[in-house]
C-alpha cells in the first residue's frame, strides 16, 4: 500500500541543538544519518505561511500517485525549513527536504549554520523555483526602505530557516546590526498576524514569487509594501553571498505597480543518499519534473527539468537524480 500523509511540527529543537547532533552524528559515522535504505519517506517543508509546506503537500501526493514502489509512503512534515531539513537528513529523521540551495552548500562545506557539522549523505534531486527576499510591511508605518528599520520590530525568521541567516546578511549589509532593531523569531504565518495587529513593523521572507500568503495579507490589510533593496549595499549582498540580484515585476501581485530589487535563492528538494535508493530517487526525480504541471501552486510555472542543476554548487547530485538527468541528455 502505499500513502501520503502530512504532519505538523511536533515540539521541534533549536539550531545549535541540531547542528551540534549532526557534528556528533559526523564524528561517529563519517557524516552519514542513521538508517538503511526505506520506503517510509519524511519530506521536511517549511512552516505553514509559506510556499514550502503547501508544495511538499502536494508533491507527497504525487510521489504517491505516481511512483510504483511497493509500501511507498511520504509524509510532509511541517519543519523550521532549510537548515532544520538538512539536518534532520544528516541525522537520518528525513530522508527528503526543500531547502535554499546556499544552506544546502554550507551544509557539505561544513560552512556557515553548519560550521563543523559537515553534511555527508545528501544529495540533490532538483531545483525547484527562484525564491526572493521580500520586506513586507504596511503603508500605514510609512517605512519606505531598510534603513527604517531601525528601531523598528522585524520578522527574521524561524530558528532552523535559510530565511533567519538571510535576513541577517541583508540587514548587515545596510548596517542593522543585532541590537539596531528588535527580532521575532517566528515565520510569516505568525508575523502576518503581528504585522496586521500593530505587534510587528515588518516581515523578512525569503519566499517564491509569488507568494500567496502575501496576496492574502494584502487582500486583509489593503495596503502592504514591498522594501526595495538597493545602492551599494545590494552590490555587496550579491557579492558576498550565494544570493543573485532579482528583480520581483510589476504585477506580481495586486498591489506592485512597480518592479522591486532585490536577491534571490534557489529552493531546490535534496534526498538522503543513504536511505533513499538509486531506484527511488530515479523515480522521485522523475515525478518531480515530469508531474509539475499537476501541482496547483504558481510556482509550477517555474520548475523545469532543463534548469534542474541550477545552484546545484559542491551539492552532489543523488545517484538517481543523476541517472535521471543523465537520460534526458542535460549532464556532460
Amino acid at each position: 500500500m502505499r500513502t501520503a500523509t502530512r504532519s505538523g511540527r511536533g515540539g521541534g529543537l533549536a539550531v545549535t541543538a541540531m547542528v551540534a547532533a549532526v557534528a556528533m552524528t559526523a564524528a561517529c559515522s563519517g557524516g552519514g544519518g542513521g538508517g538503511g535504505v526505506t520506503t517510509d519517506l519524511q519530506l521536511g517543508t517549511g512552516s505553514t505561511g509559506g510556499v514550502y509546506y503547501p508544495l511538499g503537500q502536494e508533491y507527497a501526493s504525487i510521489f504517491v500517485d505516481t511512483i510504483e514502489v511497493e509500501g511507498l509512503n511520504v509524509t510532509a512534515v511541517e519543519t523550521g525549513a532549510s537548515v532544520e531539513n538538512l539536518a534532520k537528513i544528516a541525522r537520518g529523521e528525513l530522508q527528503l527536504g526543500i531547502a535554499q540551495h546556499n544552506t544546502a552548500q554550507n551544509a557539505v562545506t561544513g560552512s556557515g549554520e553548519f560550521e563543523g557539522a559537515k553534511v555527508e549523505n545528501v544529495g540533490l534531486l532538483g531545483k525547484l523555483y527562484p525564491e526572493a527576499a521580500q520586506i513586507i510591511t504596511l503603508e500605514s508605518t510609512g517605512i519606505d526602505s531598510v534603513d527604517d528599520l531601525r528601531g523598528k520590530t522585524v520578522a527574521i525568521g524561524p530558528p532552523g530557516g535559510g530565511t533567519r541567516e538571510a535576513a541577517e546578511q541583508i540587514l548587515a549589509a545596510y548596517g542593522l546590526e543585532e541590537g539596531s532593531y528588535t527580532a521575532l523569531e517566528e515565520g510569516f504565518a505568525d508575523a502576518k498576524t503581528k504585522l496586521q495587529d500593530g505587534n510587528a513593523d515588518a516581515s523578512i521572507e525569503v519566499l517564491g514569487v509569488p507568494a500567496a500568503s502575501l496576496q492574502e495579507l494584502h487582500a486583509t490589510t489593503g495596503g502592504v509594501t514591498l522594501v526595495p533593496l538597493g545602492g551599494p549595499e545590494l552590490d555587496t549582498i550579491a557579492e558576498n553571498s550565494d544570493f543573485e540580484k532579482y528583480e520581483i515585476p510589476a504585477g506580481t501581485y495586486d498591489f506592485l505597480d512597480e518592479p522591486v530589487p532585490t536577491v534571490s535563492v534557489f529552493a531546490s528538494l535534496y534526498a538522503s543518499t543513504t536511505q533513499v535508493s538509486e531506484e527511488l530517487g530515479y523515480e522521485l526525480t522523475k515525478a518531480l519534473y515530469e508531474h509539475a504541471d499537476d501541482l496547483t501552486l504558481a510556482q509550477k510555472e517555474l520548475i523545469t527539468v532543463e534548469e534542474a542543476t541550477v545552484g546545484q554548487g559542491d551539492v552532489p547530485l543523488h545517484p538517481g537524480a543523476r541517472k535521471y538527468l543523465a537520460e534526458q541528455g542535460l549532464l556532460d
